[in-house]
């Protein structure tokens, strides 16, 4: 079953039914003139449309099936696209979740390989941008891969891929070992990239356990918003996932977009799933209720409460 919920920060005020211009037999002409109250309102709704837009995180459960994982894509960028969404984020690991050691390094493509170009299609014929992170781009030698978040526009092209720096090498408490630099080369840059939603600061998963990569995104990349697609164990998601986000938004005065992988992939992997859209003050603004469902959370981002926040509250003057 496939869900997907918006919510917006502003409701649109009724401005009313377009002022008449009347005429009366040997009269001249009137116009009938609405209060200076309402006018100022019919205003301040117009400006906060203009400056709001829509965005949606998908939430899913992939496999080790890359053709039934990109039908479940397909479809989710089409309830985006017919949503009103600019941008739709898929969680990490969005194409391919394998079973065993080694089998991401079996499938793993350059970004200008087949799987990737599917990726691109979908952008191109729903007319909407996607962030796909990690990919499975194929490193530089047959041992390693880079988990790497991709940037596709409207018109298909690749705008910008970052490949994840905090590698996942881990002992779960209760739970599995990780070991994510065993088969992943590290990345090295910080990147951030310009779109119709405002400036996109891209990570991936455990980056978000370390605030110093979001604080260059925001005071030396200059992002508005920032995201962060995952595949977080449930053991960390249920303790720590929502308390990162809203700590990366708050200190950031950033919008965060987490698309997340939900529920069991395999009898081996399990995800926590959460899929938030947060605003710059830490507010919840979107999210996907159904923590195992697979669907889209729906927002409609304010860039003008992101200017505002970070006016009344000047943090960059201090960095």
């Amino acid at each position: 079953m496939s869900l997907w919920f918006w919510q917006t920060p502003h409701n649109t005020l009724p401005v009313g039914p377009k002022p008449v211009v009347t005429r009366q037999h040997h009269q001249p002409y009137r116009s009938l003139r609405l209060p200076a109250r309402a006018i100022a309102s019919a205003v301040d709704s117009a400006m906060a449309a203009a400056s709001s837009v829509r965005v949606a995180a998908a939430q899913m459960t992939s496999t080790n099936n890359l053709t039934s994982n990109f039908a479940i894509c397909s479809r989710l960028v089409k309830e985006a696209a017919s949503a009103g969404a600019k941008l739709l984020c898929f969680p990490e690991s969005f194409s391919y979740i394998g079973v065993e050691n080694g089998d991401s390094l079996k499938i793993s493509e350059p970004l200008d390989g087949p799987i990737m170009q599917g990726y691109q299609s979908l952008a191109r014929e729903s007319n909407i941008w996607l962030s796909l992170g990690g990919f499975q781009e194929k490193g530089k030698d047959d041992e390693h891969l880079c988990n790497t978040h991709v940037i596709i526009d409207n018109e298909g092209n690749i705008r910008s891929s970052y490949r994840k720096i905090h590698l996942f090498d881990v002992d779960v408490p209760g739970g599995m070992v990780y070991k994510e630099s065993s088969f992943t080369e590290a990345g090295k840059d910080v990147v951030a990239v310009d779109s119709p939603v405002g400036r996109l600061g891209l990570s991936v998963c455990y980056d978000l356990r370390f605030p110093e990569i979001y604080q260059l995104l925001r005071f030396q990349h200059e992002s508005q918003v920032l995201l962060v697609p995952s595949a977080f164990t449930k053991v960390t998601g249920q303790a720590h996932w929502e308390t990162l986000l809203r700590a990366r938004a708050i200190e950031t005065q950033c919008y965060v977009i987490a698309a997340a992988q939900a529920g069991k992939h395999n009898d081996k992997r399990e995800s926590y799933g959460d899929t938030l859209i947060i605003d710059p003050w830490g507010t919840i603004v979107g999210r996907l209720t159904d923590r195992l469902a697979t669907g889209i959370a729906v927002a409609d981002m304010d860039l003008n409460v992101l200017e505002s926040v970070r006016t009344k509250m000047p943090l960059a003057k201090l960095n």
